[in-house]
């Protein structure tokens, strides 16, 4: 295999080809899957006459473009200075020889100055990334309190997740075509088998994504790791060897951030793309590969109830526990905010007390047992 050439990444011949090709066809960008060092860009740049990219600065202006809230805004400008910081000095050094598309307006810089200046940004994102993280963690506690399991979406990028999250909680968030629509978390509450859940879809996936990008989305990939359950969305009609490569790239990215202990429930979606012997035979094919696989149609709404059934099935168990209260203002408070929290089944007032039946995931029934105790109670787990 030819090593890349140091000062075009393709050689002097190949970069006067692309030049005659830019030229002829007026491209406005060419991208290289490599990764490319400032000086082989600002060569190319030069050559060419067009600014020349790598594979990791196309995946940051995608995420740039699909942005929409403030974190995800951070995130993004961490990873592109965190992806400048190295290649600071020499970027301003070569556009002091002569500016060129992609080194524009750094001639003015003094080299030590712009690199102090990415620095000292760097350290404010991560400051105002922490306070974030902070938040999401009081959310995530607060949403612990609830009592109700979290359920987190995974999958590879355009995978169909917010299709299906909106068919699991009736919703709209935005669905499109194109790379990384969600780059931020949306979590809602969802009744499955007359159980309350949390779902929460979070950024997609994508082959050799880079450690930079997913340490710039920590905050919002921690919702897979303190989840219950995920699911993992697949594009099943996509040719074989593309979903292999795909579920196999989620699966190892589930594993990087540190969620491979949660149960997982495959989600075959886009079936209605599909005939039903394909749909059979790409089934059998995933069997060994796809964690409780689960055939549907995010867009239809297919199989959803399967789906649920499944979910419903791999959650921790719930307990079943009554317990009994005199009737007084405190203890009808603690039941109204038992009510917003728990499966209440029975709710029988007898004289001055009133007995309970409600169904919740085991700590929750602990948690309750101590506050019923304090108010004088009767548990019966």
């Amino acid at each position: 295999m030819r090593e890349p050439d140091p000062s075009y990444q393709i050689g002097s011949g190949k970069a006067q080809e692309l030049a005659e090709l830019v030229a002829k066809n007026g491209v406005e960008k060419t991208i290289f899957d490599n990764e490319l060092r400032p000086v082989q860009a600002y060569n190319l740049a030069k050559t060419t006459g067009i600014e020349a990219v790598d594979r990791f600065q196309l995946i940051l202006e995608i995420f740039a473009r699909r942005a929409s809230t403030s974190e995800a805004k951070l995130q993004i400008e961490l990873a592109k200075l965190r992806y400048e910081l190295p290649r600071a000095r020499e970027r301003v050094r070569l556009a002091r020889m002569g500016e060129q598309p992609g080194f524009m307006g750094l001639g003015k810089y003094e080299v030590d100055l712009y690199y102090e200046t990415i620095r000292r940004r760097i350290h404010s994102i991560r400051d105002k990334l922490k306070r974030i993280r902070k938040e999401r963690r009081l959310h995530r506690v607060h949403r612990l309190e609830l009592g109700f399991s979290m359920i987190s979406m995974a999958g590879y990028t355009n995978a169909g997740k917010s299709s299906l999250f909106n068919a699991l909680t009736e919703e709209a968030v935005p669905v499109d075509p194109g790379l990384f629509t969600t780059l931020s978390t949306t979590t809602r509450a969802v009744s499955l088998s007359r159980r309350k859940v949390l779902l929460t879809d979070t950024v997609g996936f994508i082959d050799r994504l880079p450690l930079t990008l997913i340490e710039a989305f920590r905050s919002t990939l921690e919702e897979t790791i303190f989840s219950d359950l995920i699911l993992l969305v697949v594009d099943v009609s996509e040719p074989h060897e593309e979903i292999e490569r795909k579920l196999f790239c989620s699966l190892d990215t589930i594993q990087t951030i540190g969620a491979s202990g949660i149960p997982i429930v495959t989600v075959l979606n886009k079936i209605d793309l599909l005939s039903e012997d394909e749909m059979r035979r790409e089934a059998e094919a995933l069997s060994e590969m796809a964690p409780n696989p689960v055939l549907v149609s995010a867009l239809y709404k297919t199989n959803m109830d399967s789906l649920k059934r499944e979910i419903t099935a791999h959650l921790k168990e719930y307990v079943r526990v009554s317990f009994s209260l005199p009737t007084t203002g405190e203890s009808l408070s603690f039941l109204s905010w038992l009510f917003s929290r728990a499966d209440v089944r029975d709710l029988k007032y007898e004289g001055e007390s009133v007995s309970v039946v409600f169904e919740s995931v085991p700590w929750f029934a602990d948690k309750v047992r101590g506050r019923v105790e304090q108010l004088n109670g009767t548990f019966n787990a």
